[in-house]
């Protein structure tokens, strides 16, 4: 099954701002707790690699914080690129995401 295909009558159409939020939290979390852990690891060999991995790590929460805005201003779960809804199953593997399927495969 791809993420454009449309969802079953069981699933619903958007995630609701509270299941939205607290996907959110636990993605939040996941990154602060990885950063946490990269300080606490200090220098050695592989500074290098824990640097991009950090950039990556912080390159997300700010995606995440992003995604708390959208769902404050009512515009979380509609994509940026053509305005439509974004599939609830990429919403729940990737719960800040800007854009659906199609939209993030233009926007590499």
């Amino acid at each position: 099954m791809s993420l454009d295909t449309p969802r079953t009558a069981t699933r619903p159409e958007r995630l609701t701002a509270h299941e939205a939020r607290q996907r959110l939290e636990h993605e939040r979390g996941s990154r602060l707790t990885q950063l946490q852990a990269m300080d606490e690891a200090g220098p050695d060999a592989t500074e290098q690699l824990m640097a991009v991995q950090k950039d990556t790590i912080e390159r997300v929460l700010k995606e995440i914080e992003a995604a708390f805005a959208r769902v404050d201003d009512g515009s979380y779960g509609i994509c940026l690129g053509c305005s439509a809804p974004v599939p609830v199953e990429r919403l729940e593997i990737l719960p800040y995401t800007r854009f659906c399927v199609s939209c993030q495969r233009n926007a590499v």
